[in-house]
């Protein structure tokens, strides 16, 4: 293994330990998706496309993690996804 390698792969880990959460949103009879994923886009940086496949996750499924790391890095965009009246938890 090149050094180049090693490097990568000690950084991968290091990065998988430090995204120890998720926000999970879950379905809702009230809001749109239209609305869902508007807000996706805009609160937790989805490109388009990852908006409407987590909107239509959180239909079929129930709920979807939206955004995964550090926690004190997720606790905002969660409140504000509160604050636009849709359902979503840290965990």
């Amino acid at each position: 293994m090149s050094t180049i390698e090693k490097i990568q792969e000690e950084l991968d880990v290091l990065i998988q330990e430090t995204k120890k959460h998720e926000i999970i949103l879950h379905n809702d009879d009230v809001n749109t998706f239209d609305f869902v994923i508007d807000s996706l886009v805009s609160v937790c940086d989805h490109t388009l496309e990852q908006a409407e496949q987590c909107s239509v996750l959180v239909h079929y499924k129930g709920k979807c993690a939206v955004k995964t790391g550090e926690y004190k890095d997720l606790e905002g965009k969660c409140s504000r996804l509160l604050q636009l009246g849709l359902s979503a938890e840290i965990v």
